[in-house]
């Protein structure tokens, strides 16, 4: 990476996922604000149950919001959720927890309308397990808030159980939420008529950290992580970072990350449930090991809008079903591509920094809805970068 001289500063003007979940939150009638690292909502007066179509339909997260404003509210009108575009994927497991929990649906082309019977939402089981991508985040939570506030047990089956989960599971329990986990099988949750405050500490995000030292590596650098964990990352990611020649090592209160010897090819890398968010990235990092290596995408098997973009800088890299091919090292030319979803946005600003001359990558803006001010952290870290607004 080179000094960091950019005229606008990355990331300036920007507004990420967090800022448009407070505003939604806000339209909707709960107060919110992010001030510093804290992010603070206050009790509903008076609350709003229709999800704006800006911002609602930019964010994958809308039916989780609406989830909450129906159990609080007893209704809600939402957009479809937006996201990225790499694949069409689905909310049926967000309106199967509604519709355990009572609520009738109408759903068009374009929107939601959810409405529960008074008074409110009923003990419910749902399985938020998809045909295709393992137990859904998004629906976990979704369910979750709805049995937060129905009267009497219910069970979520399959749940997931990421990071972001166990945060929501520990803030509703710390408002009074009775919750219990049945191993990787079930979770049980008994409602309240009233779940007070709490606070509760993020976990740190293993996506961005994975990027940070994935952009580092592939100019090889190193980068400390700060408040990052080790056991912050899966460790189907720690291996297969390991497979790549990136080194995951405590210190301080953090990960140095490092690739002492530069990076390696892997002769399969299967990317799992919690690796998927990081394949687009690490195909970019592998344009630069020397030899073949093979990444095959279980979750998302239409995970490839990253590949010809790539091809542009003069990476040797071709797709086949739900399999990538990576023959390297690549000597990479500055080239102009544009990118329609978050990971391959990512990508490409990789493979941009390993480039030789200056490149354009369009659509960075998606970068700012999954990311806190990565390009910012890229400038800091020695990455020449200019932000253009078009």
């Amino acid at each position: 990476m080179h000094p960091a001289s950019p005229r606008q500063p990355p990331g300036s003007n920007c507004r990420c996922y967090t800022h448009v979940c407070a505003e939604i939150l806000t339209r909707t009638g709960t107060p919110a604000k992010i001030t510093s690292d804290r992010f603070e909502v206050a009790p509903a007066s008076d609350w709003r149950p229709v999800v704006p179509d800006q911002p609602g339909g930019r964010i994958r997260a809308t039916p989780v919001m609406a989830a909450g404003l129906l159990a609080r509210a007893g209704q809600v009108r939402f957009p479809l959720p937006g996201g990225d575009a790499f694949t069409h994927r689905l909310i049926d497991r967000h309106l199967a927890a509604m519709e355990a929990a009572g609520a009738t649906l109408s759903v068009t082309a374009s929107h939601v309308e959810a409405r529960l019977p008074v008074p409110g939402a009923v003990p419910f089981a749902v399985d938020v397990m998809t045909q295709k991508w393992g137990p859904s985040l998004g629906a976990t939570v979704t369910a979750m808030l709805l049995a937060a506030r129905a009267r009497g047990a219910s069970t979520i089956l399959n749940p997931n159980s990421e990071p972001e989960v166990l945060a929501t599971a520990a803030l509703l329990a710390a408002g009074g939420v009775d919750i219990r986990w049945q191993g990787a099988t079930a979770l049980h949750i008994t409602g309240t008529d009233r779940v007070t405050g709490g606070t509760v500490d993020i976990p740190p995000d293993r996506l961005e950290a994975t990027t940070l030292a994935l952009a580092c590596a592939i100019t090889g650098g190193a980068v400390h992580l700060s408040n990052v964990p080790v056991a912050t990352f899966p460790a189907a990611l720690v291996t297969m970072l390991g497979d790549c020649g990136i080194e995951l090592v405590p210190q301080d209160d953090g990960t140095l990350a490092r690739s002492p010897g530069g990076p390696r090819p892997v002769q399969t890398a299967t990317v799992s449930a919690r690796c998927s968010d990081v394949q687009p990235q690490l195909t970019a990092y592998l344009t630069q090991a020397p030899g073949t290596s093979r990444i095959e995408e279980r979750i998302y098997t239409a995970r490839d809008s990253h590949v010809a973009p790539l091809r542009a800088f003069g990476a040797a890299v071709t797709s086949d079903g739900s399999a990538i091919t990576v023959h390297g090292p690549s000597p990479l030319t500055a080239a102009r591509v544009a990118g329609e979803d978050i990971r391959a946005i990512a990508a490409l600003v990789i493979a941009a920094l390993a480039a030789e001359g200056t490149s354009t990558v369009q659509g960075v803006y998606h970068l700012q809805r999954g990311y806190d001010n990565l390009l910012s952290k890229l400038a800091t870290m020695g990455a020449e970068l200019e932000v253009i607004q078009e």
